[in-house]
Order: structure tokens, then sequence, then C-alpha cells
């Protein structure tokens, strides 16, 4: 097959396992069509078997991580630790719906920096649907404040998104001082979503809300699950200076929870399983050898030309403005793995600014992010579902405003601490 050829069933192949992956026909997983498309381009010679296998290896530590975290987020569910904030949040609010929506972003933005943004999409977003019903609040703020977070309070930590899992392998940096340059992009983001929300969502706002009713359970703190999270999270950071890969304080935090679920019936290993959905772990890994062909026949080529050299401001928001233009046209998990290879090379600041663009820009669109697309399945079978014409009028509002303050705000602390 010659490299025209090669490129053309490339491109034509990860088109359509992306279009699967968005329509889901039959509710069929992800990987029906994109395990099949990974032995295509292999057999086809688009990527040769010894590359395809070291692209599954490299990503099976972060797959890995994701069915654990995944697990973990679950089993959070389980023990009643997202309801207990929905609680929290509705009690604090007083039927005020501006401490409503601060609470929500409070809640939602923590989640997705410790359970990653799939934790807040699946798990929260159904809670927070509740808790807006239960004080009679209009839920469109809320709810589309669980989406927008899920990607843009996924800045902050290695393990709050699988790009950020991606991007951080191959970057050299620690977990402590990776989190401490994304620390000031996360911020500025959720600032900026915030000050957005409250003028775009100001009628919705403004229709008011009441105190929930002292008589209505309240759910209670899973203490003991609160515990082991945190340690999960000193794990993380214990594993990095340590050497080790993430995937083993995960690992840890999810089988003390899961044993202890087990040994009091609360769940099956059955349901275990089912939570660390494998048909979606093994779409990222044939998806990886998809986008793998990709690049090599002309997409990496083309990504080195556009990007410019350096770590200066512009620079910086050059490959941000590229990374989100890329994920709103092929999703930002292959976008990412399209743009690693270029912006690796380049050093960490180039390469944390495409990640503020393939985690920020799928605010965009619909396709931008899977976690958009589920959230948008979500809403439906609640019977709530989003306008398209709000989603992308708020993302018009708010993805170049938090790509231009993230980025700044990553420049900053690129001068000031330093990598």
């Amino acid at each position: 097959m010659n490299a025209v050829t090669a490129e053309i069933v490339s491109v034509t192949l990860l088109l359509g396992v992306l279009a699967f992956a968005v329509a889901r026909p039959r509710g069929l997983p992800e990987a029906t069509v994109a395990v099949p498309a990974a032995v295509l381009v292999t057999v086809a010679g688009a990527v040769s078997w010894p590359e395809a296998r070291s692209q599954v290896s490299s990503l099976l530590p972060v797959v890995g991580f994701l069915a654990a975290i995944l697990v973990l987020a679950q089993l959070c569910a389980d023990e009643g630790l997202f309801r207990a904030a929905g609680d929290l949040v509705a009690r604090v609010c007083g039927g005020r719906t501006g401490r409503l929506l601060g609470g929500v972003f409070a809640v939602a933005s923590v989640i997705t920096a410790v359970l990653s943004l799939d934790a807040t999409v699946v798990l929260l977003t159904p809670v927070v649907l509740a808790t807006a019903a239960r004080v009679g609040a209009r839920p469109r703020p809320y709810v589309y404040a669980c989406a927008h977070l899920a990607n843009s309070a996924s800045l902050l930590l290695p393990v709050s998104n699988l790009t950020n899992l991606l991007a951080f392998t191959a970057s050299g940096l620690s977990f402590t001082r990776f989190a401490a340059l994304m620390t000031l992009p996360w911020l500025a983001a959720i600032a900026v979503e915030y000050v957005v929300f409250r003028r775009f969502f100001a009628a919705d706002l403004a229709a008011g809300a009441h105190p929930p009713e002292e008589a209505e359970d309240r759910t209670a703190l899973p203490v003991f699950t609160l515990v082991v999270l945190v340690l999960t999270l000193c794990g993380f950071v214990v594993t990095s200076f340590a050497g080790a890969e993430p995937l083993w304080a995960a690992l840890a935090g999810a089988a003390v929870l899961a044993v202890r679920a087990l040994a009091k019936r609360e769940t099956t290993v059955k349901g275990l399983v089912h939570a660390a959905n494998v048909p979606f772990c093994l779409f990222v890994l044939a998806l990886g050898v998809v986008v793998k062909a990709v690049v090599d026949q002309g997409l990496g080529a083309g990504i080195a030309r556009v990007l410019p050299d350096g770590s200066s401001l512009p620079a910086l928001l050059a490959v941000a403005a590229v990374a989100a233009v890329l994920a709103n046209l092929i999703n930002n998990l292959p976008a990412i793995l399209a743009l690693l290879p270029v912006v690796a090379a380049a050093g960490p600041g180039p390469l944390l600014a495409a990640l503020i663009g393939v985690n920020l820009g799928p605010n965009l669109t619909y396709v931008g992010s899977l976690a958009t697309l589920l959230w948008r399945r979500i809403l439906h079978t609640h019977g709530a579902a989003p306008e398209l014409g709000h989603f992308t009028r708020l993302g018009l509002l708010t993805v170049p405003a938090t790509l231009v303050v993230s980025t700044v705000a990553l420049w900053g602390a690129l001068r000031v601490i330093g990598v």
C-alpha cells in the first residue's frame, strides 16, 4: 500500500471509529468498531505490528489506571459520597440560587480533579438534577456546570482526565510539579466559567429556589470512604516521588473499598467488572493504534509544521488554540495522542498548553470529548435533554476566554515555578 492510500485508509477508519463512538447504535460499545479498525490499519501496513504492540504497551498503564479510577468512583457513589455532597450543597445554599451554583461549581471541580471527569458526568450529574428538583430550582445552570467543569476542572491533576495521564507520562514532570504548574490555569478556567454562567443563566437563577425540607432524609457523609479517597490522593504523590505509576495507588484505593463492599454484600464481582468498563478500555487501546497510523501517515508532520517553536506566550497561545480546534474536529483523546509526539519534544510548556487546549476546547461542541457525549446521553435518559443552541452559545462565550486566561496563567506559572 502506497503512502497516499495508507493515509486515506487511516483517516477514514479514524473518522468511522469516532462516528460510531458518537452514535453508538443499539447501545453497542465503542470497541465494536475500534478494535477491528486497529487490526485493519495494522494488516494494511499503515502501522507495523511492532509499532502497534509498542503503542498498546505504552497505553496499558494509563488504561489500567482509568479502569481502577472508574471502579473507585463507582464505589464512592455506592457509599453515598455524591448524595451526601448534594445534600450538603442544598442545605448550605438555603434556597439561594447563586450559592447553589457556587456549591455545584465547588463540588464538581473537586470531584473532577480527584476522581476524574467521568465521575462528574456519570455520577454527579444525576445527583445535581435531583438536588435542583429538591429545592425547586431550574436545573439547567447546574447540569450545564457539570458538563463544562468535567472538562475545565480536569486541568489540575494528572489523574483528572485520561488526556492528562497521557500527557503526564510523556512530560517527565513529577505529580506535584504537574499540579503546581496547572493550579493557576485550573483556578483561572473555573473562575471564568463561573462569571459567564452567572450572566448567561441569569434568568434561570432569578427564578429562585426554596430551602430543602428539614424532614427529608439526609445522606450521612461516608467518613471511611472519604478517608480512603484522601489516602489514595496522597498515594498518587508518593508513587510519583517513587517513580511508580499512579495506577498502583488507584488500585490500592479501589481494592480497599471493593473488599469492604464485597464483605458487606453491597456489590458483586460482576458489578466491579461492569464499573471498570472493560469495553471502553479496549476502545482506548484500539483508538491509540488507529491514531498512531494517522499520525505516521502525515498528520504528525502537518501538526509539526503548524505549531510554533518555544515557550513564549504567543507560542503557548497558538499551541492551545490548535489543540482546541483539533479536539473539536477529531475528539480530544485522538487529539492529544496526535499532538504528543510533537509537543512532548518541545518541553513541558507547549505540552501543558496543548493539554489546556484539548481539555477546554471540548466545551464548544458535543463531539469535543466523550465525557460531553456521555453527559448528553445521561440527560436524555432523565428527560432533561440539553439544547444544542444553548450549549454552543455558552461554549462560544467560555472556550475562547478560558483558553486565553488559562494559557496566560500557565505562562506565568512557568516563569515563577519553572520546570
